[in-house]
């Protein structure tokens, strides 16, 4: 590949910037689709980046986002280490424009195997709940003197980055729900902002972040292929809807 550098947008799921990057650059940042994006990319050198574009604010801005990042080179599953995560954010609001996960294989000959098992967190809330209207506290004692307390190790998916079998991120978990066939599925925002939904079969495994994948129980499938009410993409795995000629995460034809 080239090394001479090209001014290019790449995007994010707060925004954009206009950075010069080169064809390896370009390569990791196409999905399949007409544009390049951020996650997959990782961090660039400030002065590459040219300037932004905030979707908080709705405006542009001259130079780059401030790019705040850590390399807590940590065993996320087996054979797989999370050397660095980051984030670019917004000069002006502080706004997240994108984030990303950079990982390794601990030994490239070998496949990625489970996750590693969570540890326990005290300071877990159960924010998602807050927007819930009050409920009459009798109901409310009844319910809890049904129910199970929740296990000290539980922590919720929510907001969890989601990674295909490849490692490539393909979204943010945001909520659990049932289709139309009271099938399990999980709604993810993709890098555009769009609500893609994957069959919970496909779950891999679940640990610093989520894993589409083989989890025991079930087989990842690389081809076409209809799960729940979507069809899949053969390029990036997401399920899309039953009548869909392209894949309306990276583009691809169907």
């Amino acid at each position: 590949m080239s090394s001479e550098l090209r001014l290019k947008k790449l995007r994010g799921s707060g925004g954009f910037v206009m950075a010069k990057v080169t064809d390896e650059q370009q390569s990791k940042g196409n999905l399949g689709g007409p544009d390049l994006f951020l996650a997959p990319v990782g961090r660039l050198e400030s002065e590459k980046i040219s300037k932004y574009s905030c979707n908080s604010c709705e405006r542009e801005f001259e130079g780059s986002p401030n790019i705040e990042f850590e390399n807590p080179n940590e065993a996320v599953a087996e054979n797989l280490i999370l050397v660095e995560r980051g984030k670019y954010i917004c000069n002006e609001c502080n706004g997240t424009i994108a984030e990303y996960r950079e990982f390794k294989k601990s030994d490239e000959q070998i496949e990625v195997g489970l996750a590693n098992p969570i540890e326990q967190n005290q300071d877990s809330t159960f924010s998602d709940f807050s927007e819930f209207a009050e409920t009459d506290t009798s109901v409310q004692e009844e319910i809890v003197s049904e129910t199970n307390p929740v296990d000290s190790t539980f922590r919720s998916i929510m907001g969890m980055d989601v990674f295909d079998e490849n490692a490539k991120k393909i979204g943010i978990a945001k909520q659990v729900g049932v289709d139309s066939n009271q099938t399990l599925i999980l709604v993810i925002s993709d890098n555009e902002g769009n609500d893609v939904s994957v069959n919970w079969d496909r779950i891999g495994t679940v640990g610093e972040v989520i894993f589409l994948g083989t989890n025991g129980n079930n087989k990842s499938q690389t081809s076409k292929t209809q799960v729940g009410l979507g069809t899949r993409c053969p390029s990036c795995n997401f399920d899309n809807k039953t009548d869909s000629k392209f894949c309306e995460s990276c583009g691809s034809q169907l």
